[in-house]
């Protein structure tokens, strides 16, 4: 009975007419701060990456999903064919193809 006491006087007797709106104020705005830095940049690096695995040509340096390093042998539609070390050759899918190193890699 004590405790429903202390309840019920630290409940506030008129609660705020403007509080509903805050909340949608505030669920917006987390909304807002999650797309431009979560959802936004994510959809900018995928067209990126759409863009380069459909630019590739015979002979740009690629870098597969798996860490294996080669050079672009042969194109399909949807596979590749890199040339990995001497005349060991593999065919993989476009979409395990993540970087260029046509232009960065020097030697």
């Amino acid at each position: 009975m004590y405790l429903f006491t202390l309840l019920q006087a630290a409940a506030p007797q008129n609660p705020g007419q403007g509080g509903g709106w805050t909340m949608w104020i505030m669920l917006a705005a987390i909304f807002l701060v999650m797309y431009l830095f979560m959802i936004r940049p994510q959809r900018q690096q995928q067209k990126k990456l759409e863009e380069f695995r459909n630019s590739l040509k015979k002979g740009d340096k690629v870098v597969t999903a798996g860490g294996i390093y080669g050079t672009v042998a042969e194109i399909q539609e949807r596979t590749v064919l890199i040339k990995v070390d001497g005349e060991v050759k593999l065919r993989v899918d476009k979409n395990s193809l993540v970087k260029d190193f046509s232009e960065t890699q020097q030697q």
